[in-house]
């Protein structure tokens, strides 16, 4: 079913392997209606043995709670195997919500692509 039928917004989901890790890039709303997208992909993911993925959160307007909890529980799922799920956000008011959800503690979060890189190169 088209997100638009149910009423929800267009998540675009793209995968792409970017030194040894799979980053997901989003663009558009991760919501109660879209949501699934990224949690199958995730899924995916790590069911193909993909464990260190990271999530490119700049081309997102809106993630509500669901989103957050979709973020957590692939956290979860690459963790039961030894890996990392981080994050690429730059953008103040979707950094908020991590702020206030505590959550900025758990996930690596990233200003951007090239941090991300740099980082991975110093570990």
């Amino acid at each position: 079913m088209v997100e638009e039928e149910r009423g929800g917004t267009v998540l675009d989901v793209a995968v792409e392997s970017v030194g040894g890790r799979s980053l997901i890039a989003l663009s558009g709303e991760v919501d109660v209606y879209s949501a699934y997208k990224l949690r199958d992909t995730i899924k995916d993911l790590v069911e193909e043995g993909h464990y260190h993925i990271v999530v490119d959160l700049e081309k997102v307007a809106f993630l509500d709670s669901t989103g957050l909890g979709v973020l957590v529980g692939g956290l979860k799922r690459v963790r039961n195997h030894g890996g990392e799920l981080g994050i690429i956000c730059s953008q103040e008011k979707i950094l908020r919500v991590f702020r206030i959800t505590g959550l900025t503690k758990v996930f690596p979060i990233y200003a951007s692509r090239e941090e991300m890189h740099a980082k991975a190169e110093e570990a």
